[in-house]
């Protein structure tokens, strides 16, 4: 991954003009669901892509050593080898972006990829994930503890009361503290954004979460009842590209929750590519947290190749 975003001083008065017009964002968002999908010469291209842009996760409270070794796995070897070599994509090293787990599975997934022999990271979730609601000191320490593990990538979870109580200096010291603790991992914030109350304070707490040094910013845990939907993305993608405009500093976005369909990647894709352009599709700056959208991707590029659907026995379980 690139190097972090520093962040800038806090603009409070930047902040204080920000509204956002929904009936704008809604018409938008209908535009893109409305739109018709890649066409199938260049669908497997982009499914592929997709596959590179995955923090496959596994964020269950059953999660072992074993499951965890078993994601590195399907990690490294996302797509099934022989479908790779029908479309000369077999030596192009493809992986999924990150390996994402609670911060007591970080060694496990350390080890399992080493034991692998790839480098692809360990991304974990921390500071009281999902519901950021324990103290401060402690939600510093599980950074601290899940970077000395090996995680080289933080999730962490904002403090949804300083949102919606519109204390956005404080959300500025927190997660200007979780930068710090995180030291050489980049840092990526969770904004929850099905219980920050509007849009208005979705593209507030983008703001402040850049501004704090976020090096990307993300929709959901995934344990909310709304995840990721296409109005939020939206406000947040053109708050990622105002920041962009106003200090040069580039921030990854990342949607998490519900994205389980091999066609729901390639609306995203399509959504980058459009509001923020070619730069961002790259998992550098654009992820997607999912567990159960790899499954679904490989049985479309197994569709493309074959011409056939799969049946039970065709592909391997994830």
């Amino acid at each position: 991954m690139s190097a972090h975003q520093q962040g800038t001083e806090l603009d409070l008065s930047w902040i204080s003009k920000i509204q956002v017009n929904k009936p704008a964002v809604l018409r938008r968002a209908e535009q893109i669901q409305a739109r018709r999908p890649v066409k199938k010469e260049w669908q497997a291209a982009w499914l592929l892509k997709a596959v590179t842009c995955i923090d496959l996760t596994t964020l269950s409270g059953d999660d072992t050593a074993s499951n965890v070794q078993r994601l590195c796995y399907k990690a490294k070897y996302p797509i099934r080898e022989d479908l790779l070599k029908a479309l000369n994509m077999h030596d192009k090293g493809i992986t999924t972006a990150a390996v994402c787990v609670y911060p007591a599975r970080v060694c496990d997934a350390v080890k399992a990829l080493k034991a692998a022999g790839c480098d692809i990271p360990v991304a974990s979730v921390a500071t009281g994930f999902p519901a950021g609601q324990t103290h401060l000191k402690t939600r510093l320490e599980e950074i601290r503890l899940a970077v000395e593990d090996g995680a080289t990538e933080i999730d962490v979870v904002i403090n949804r009361t300083l949102v919606l109580t519109g204390q956005w200096k404080a959300l500025y010291d927190e997660i200007r503290q979780f930068r710090k603790a995180c030291g050489e991992a980049h840092l990526k914030t969770i904004l929850a954004t099905g219980e920050l109350g509007s849009l208005t304070n979705v593209y507030k707490a983008s703001m402040i979460a850049m501004m704090a040094g976020s090096d990307f910013i993300k929709t959901s845990t995934g344990k909310e009842t709304v995840n990721a939907t296409f109005p939020v993305a939206i406000v947040m993608l053109r708050a990622i590209r105002d920041f962009f405009w106003k200090t040069g500093n580039k921030v990854g976005f990342k949607p998490a929750g519900g994205i389980r369909s091999a066609k729901d990647s390639l609306v995203w894709l399509s959504l980058i590519k459009e509001e923020l352009g070619d730069e961002w599709m790259k998992p550098e700056l654009f992820r997607i947290g999912a567990s159960t959208l790899l499954a679904d991707i490989e049985r479309q590029i197994y569709h493309h190749v074959t011409g056939r659907y799969a049946a039970y026995h065709d592909l391997p379980m994830s």
